[in-house]
């Protein structure tokens, strides 16, 4: 082993004491370390004695190769924080990561859905499944995801105890292990109901035939025990083609993005939205204001008739193919 490579797991494992770092926060980590690491090996370097200047060649050969911004951004991010650890446990005596500039990160606005769009994702829902319990199943997931604007993680690793006795509230555990309470919309709940019925009834044959109770609200039979973000991924991309939706705008993402958008442009006040969607900084959640300014934007320029005349003037005279037929 190279010297250094073995601080990447007591750094993991100080995350995940320290910060309370969610699984996948720990293995994106854990990749981009790697990638870094596996890059050293190659040139002959080692984490232990890397200096600024080869950290620097490492984020000009990712460039190279076509690296999004935000990967080199978090991959330098993830280096920081290693060197930063090494340093506060004596590892190093310095951080050579501490004085690189990352890459501007490019301000894009979130993709999002119009509430057109999500009517026909909810009622295709209703009808995506092999059979009734899936059906019940699916429409109760996108209840969920667009009455509460959870992240895909927090919906598909739900207990079951959070829904128990027809709550008005669910409580959520996000990032860091931080949890907060959702309110349910009329349909969500009614969904929640019929699928809890449905999960049950499923649970109780299962159990007489001596399988162990699940306590998740969306038991599988894989390793994790859920529906899988991925497995739920596909699930709303087949949802959308039976919606006529492009699938290529829609996600469990987009989903949350337009939770959030439609209870802006509604007049909802920005940090409860910030509340409800469980972001530590309301800088986070202001996003959503640039995404509404567009649509306003958009809107005017699309019906204003002032703008429309100044788009008819723009385009000039139409080509006279015959007789004049009065004043314009």
């Amino acid at each position: 082993m190279t010297p250094g490579r073995g601080w990447i797991e007591p750094f993991l494992e100080a995350r995940a004491a320290e910060l309370g770092a969610a699984a996948n926060t720990l293995a994106a980590y854990r990749r981009d370390l790697d990638d870094y690491a596996g890059w050293l090996d190659r040139k002959s370097l080692a984490l232990a004695t890397a200096t600024q200047a080869d950290i620097e060649s490492y984020l000009v050969d990712l460039d190279a190769h076509g690296l999004a911004t935000a990967t080199r951004a978090r991959r330098l991010s993830a280096i920081r924080q290693l060197y930063a650890f090494a340093f506060e446990e004596r590892l190093r005596d310095d951080n050579p990561a501490a004085r690189i500039r990352g890459p501007g990160r490019t301000k894009r606005l979130p993709k999002t859905l119009s509430e057109a769009d999500v009517d026909r994702l909810l009622a295709a829902a209703r009808d995506v499944g092999r059979n009734a319990p899936d059906r019940a199943r699916n429409t109760c997931l996108m209840e969920l995801l667009y009455a509460t604007g959870m992240r895909v993680s927090e919906l598909v690793t739900l207990p079951v105890s959070a829904a128990r006795g027809n709550p008005e509230m669910l409580l959520v555990r996000g990032k860091g292990g931080k949890e907060r309470m959702v309110p349910l919309s009329t349909p969500a709940r009614a969904a929640l109901a019929d699928w809890l019925s449905l999960r049950d009834a499923a649970e109780e044959a299962a159990r007489l035939d001596g399988k162990p109770p699940s306590p998740f609200l969306f038991p599988s039979r894989g390793k994790l025990g859920h529906l899988t973000r991925n497995r739920f991924y596909l699930l709303v991309k087949e949802m959308a083609v039976a919606a006529g939706v492009s699938p290529a705008s829609v996600t469990p993402h987009t989903l949350r993005h337009a939770f959030a958008t439609h209870l802006l442009a509604h007049g909802a006040d920005l940090r409860a939205i910030q509340v409800l969607l469980g972001h530590a900084d309301v800088a986070t959640t202001e996003i959503y204001t640039h995404v509404l300014d567009e649509r306003l934007r958009a809107l005017v320029e699309d019906h204003h008739p002032l703008a429309r005349a100044a788009a008819a003037r723009t385009a000039g005279p139409a080509t006279d193919t015959g007789p004049a037929s009065g004043e314009d």
